[in-house]
């Protein structure tokens, strides 16, 4: 269990370096083509928004996953506080339940859009299922969390990733 443990956190910060690594690639090729796009210089990269889209369908995701790792859902604390504390934690496992089940239909119906291999990037010459597997492995990954998560809390302990976040 020690090493499962290890293992997954040396996993979410693997995540977190991808989606930041990501995220900056992102800003640096929209900024050197909408410069590059200058009529002093009027080199257009085409290629440059290809690869962000690619990149913005993989940050969506991933980036969702961290964001349901280091903090729980939105909800309405004013709401939920007036509610005696079983109930809470029943809308607790309730909210997350849902989201889970939520993920899992999007796995489940993912299928059409990795299997359109026909659909090309326009400059890449690479198929747009590089994009759209970022949606089950996406929710795959939520839904671990999610687990993880519910897991901690039924024991009323949780897997420290964060030094100030528990999940």
């Amino acid at each position: 269990m020690k090493y499962l443990v290890l293992g997954y956190r040396v996993f979410c910060k693997v995540e977190e370096c991808i989606v930041a690594s990501f995220v900056a690639a992102i800003t640096f090729l929209v900024f050197l083509s909408a410069i590059m796009r200058l009529k002093i210089i009027d080199r257009p990269l085409n290629w440059a928004g290809d690869i962000s889209l690619l990149l913005f369908a993989w940050v969506v995701f991933l980036g969702a996953d961290l964001a349901l790792r280091k903090a729980d859902f939105v909800r309405v604390d004013m709401l939920i506080a007036r509610f005696p504390p079983m109930v809470q934690k029943a809308l607790y496992y309730l909210f997350y339940l849902l989201a889970a089940g939520f993920l899992a239909i999007l796995i489940r119906y993912s299928g059409p859009l990795i299997s359109n291999k026909e659909r090309l990037f326009q400059t890449l010459g690479i198929s747009y299922t590089w994009a759209t597997v970022s949606v089950p492995i996406g929710a795959a990954l939520m839904i671990i969390t999610i687990i993880i998560k519910l897991a901690g809390r039924w024991k009323d302990t949780s897997i420290q990733v964060e030094s100030k976040e528990a999940i």
